[in-house]
């Protein structure tokens, strides 16, 4: 994935940040578990729009696959029943080097090779979802998740924005 446009956002002076770092940490094993990232973990954060048009915030386990975000939610949460009705959303994670803003649109997976595939990526970690009726089933999964079965959705970016907070800092924004 390259952006096709980029825009410095440092009010600073400082360059803009090379996409390619901002990249690597998109592909690498951003855990939830404590002490493994900004401040003391990683949370990924879903923001949704509610039917009349307040927003809705939830934390959720998401995850990068090739290009895009995948997250599960179950049919009866807030999340679930907004996307639907407004897919735009926007997904949040604070790393060691960055605090990133991904911006794109909720698509419900139902194609069971991808849904497959993404199974398989969640269960590198310790969470192994199997997939049955075009849906995840678990033994658990996080209380935002709602009751099985969960949904799997893709968020492919047309926006993000890096704020970095390691040297050398900067702000910058991508169109895909």
């Amino acid at each position: 994935m390259q952006p096709t446009a980029e825009k410095n956002l440092d009010g600073y002076g400082t360059a803009p940040i090379d996409w390619r770092r901002v990249d690597a940490v998109i592909r690498s094993d951003i855990t939830q578990a404590p002490d493994t990232g900004g401040p003391n973990r990683h949370t990924s954060w879903l923001a949704t729009t509610n039917a009349d048009g307040s927003q809705h915030v939830m934390p959720v386990g998401a995850l990068w696959v090739e290009d895009a975000y995948y997250f599960t939610s179950g049919p009866g949460t807030v999340k679930s029943r907004n996307v639907v009705n407004d897919p735009r959303c926007v997904i949040t994670i604070a790393t060691h080097e960055f605090d990133l803003v991904i911006e794109g649109e909720a698509v419900k997976v139902t194609d069971q090779d991808e849904l497959e595939r993404v199974a398989r990526e969640f269960g590198e970690g310790e969470w192994h979802p199997e997939v049955r009726d075009g849906a995840f089933f678990a033994e658990f999964s996080a209380p935002s998740a709602g009751p099985p079965p969960w949904h799997v959705y893709r968020v492919h970016p047309k926006t993000i924005y890096a704020l970095g907070t390691t040297e050398p800092y900067g702000a910058t924004r991508w169109e895909f």
